[in-house]
Formats: structure tokens, sequence, C-alpha cells
């Protein structure tokens, strides 16, 4: 049993609850209706048949209850052990590609982390308590579709800030990007919020975007390190045709006048 097939079993037995309910109610307006004219073999009718649905009525209640198949415990292992597994395979049915990247699940431009303990997953930073995995590609494909809200000359800016801090006199000396995130998350519990996978899709934002000037003038550039995919720090980040794009270092240049 997966977890979606669970959600969906679930989904189908309150729907029966449901329809249940529409015919008591419809039943009892019947009796309503016959006791407010007066038509006692009505009144009789409508009392048996009244009877009998509620006990159906009751069934599928009862059904709509037991429905979901797993335990807390159960659920809290599901979620460990195999719910990406199950994200994963709902996601490529829908066309969706989905890398594992250091405990995530990159999803451009998207990284999504499982919460088991909170029956939850955050989808960057926001924790999102509806995981069906139907409903959490649904999200991610949204995601997909519309603009990123963290424009990347904002970014752009907190980068060259924190690289004049890291080059001090040197400035213009290529800085490696983990020394810049390093840098970025010494508040504790910052690197929980922002982690390198964050900091890696927002370097591939930057990159791809085009913008390579700061306000002050300065250019923005991201050398890469002799042999960068096995190089000590590098950062790597999935793009949406599944290439994996790797990043070690940052530069920046005074334009002269």
């Amino acid at each position: 049993m997966t977890f979606e097939q669970g959600c969906s079993d679930t989904e189908r037995a309150a729907d029966a609850a449901g329809r249940a309910i529409a015919h008591l109610a419809k039943a009892i307006k019947q009796l309503h209706r016959a006791a407010s004219g007066g038509d006692i073999p009505q009144v009789r009718k409508a009392s048996e048949r009244l009877l009998a649905i509620l006990e159906s009525t009751r069934q599928e209640v009862g059904n709509a209850r037991s429905a979901w198949p797993f335990s807390p415990d159960e659920e809290e292992a599901y979620l460990r052990d195999e719910y990406a597994a199950d994200l994963i395979s709902t996601a490529k049915a829908e066309n969706l590609q989905i890398q594992q990247r250091d405990g995530g699940l990159v999803v451009f431009p998207s990284i999504v982390r499982i919460l088991p303990a909170d029956r939850a997953v955050r989808i960057n930073r926001k924790k999102v308590q509806a995981i069906r995995p139907s409903h959490v590609v649904k999200i991610l494909k949204a995601i997909q579709a519309r603009k990123p809200k963290a424009p990347s000359h904002t970014f752009l800016e907190v980068l060259h800030r924190t690289y004049r801090l890291l080059a001090g006199n040197e400035y213009g000396k290529t800085v490696a990007l983990a020394s810049v995130y390093d840098t970025l998350t010494l508040l504790p519990g910052s690197a929980t919020s922002f982690d390198q996978t964050d900091f890696a899709r927002d370097l591939f934002l930057l990159d791809r975007s085009g913008v390579t000037k700061t306000k002050s003038g300065a250019i923005c550039s991201l050398p890469a390190s002799t042999g960068t995919k096995a190089a000590r720090g590098t950062l790597s980040f999935v793009a949406p045709d599944g290439e994996t794009i790797s990043y070690y270092g940052i530069r920046f240049s005074e334009v002269s006048e």
C-alpha cells in the first residue's frame, strides 16, 4: 500500500459516506413531508425507509473512519523510508523530473524536504501539511510555471556584500562559494532554513538570469576550479533538463570609468 493509494481509498470512502448521508437527509425530508400532511401510510413507509438508510449510513461512516490504512508509527516510517519513491513515481507519471540531492528532492526551481515527525514536507521554505503525492506534484508544477519570487539582482547584491567581507583588501580574487555560504549562514539555525541546496539553486537562477552587474557597477563572474566536479567545496544543482551544473567560486571586478 502506497501513501497515494491510501489517500485515494480514504477519499473514496469519504465520498461513499457523503452519499449515504445525503440519502439519509432525503429520507428525513420525505418523513417530514408525509407528517406535515397527515399521510399516515406514507409516514409509516418513510419511517421504515429511514431506519434502513440509517443502518447503511452508519456502515458507510464506519468504513470512512477506518479507511486510512496507516497507524501513526507506520505513517512516520513510510514518510521516512518510502514516501520519496512514491512522490518520484507520481511525478514521473506527470512528466515532472525529480532528482535526489543531499537528503532533499530537487524539482526545478523547488527543493522538497520530507519531515516524517511532522507528517509534512517543506517546499523551499514553506511547510506543507497536505502531502498526498499527487497534490504535492500539482504544487510543484504550479511553482515551476511561475516566475521566481526572489529577484536575481537582489541575490547578487547579497553576494557582493559577502564577497567584500571575505576578499578584504584582495578585492578581485576568486572566493570559494562554500565560504560565501558559510558566512551567509553564521546565525544559529540559518543553515536549516537555507542549506547548500537552496544556495546552489539561487546561484543557478542568478547564473541563468544574465544579471551580472551590481548597483555599484561591479561585475560578477563564477569561475570554475580545475576539475570542478571533484573539487572540494563544489556546489551542484540539477537543471530542468536533468543536467548537473557545478559551481566553485565567485569573483567581482570593478569596471573602470
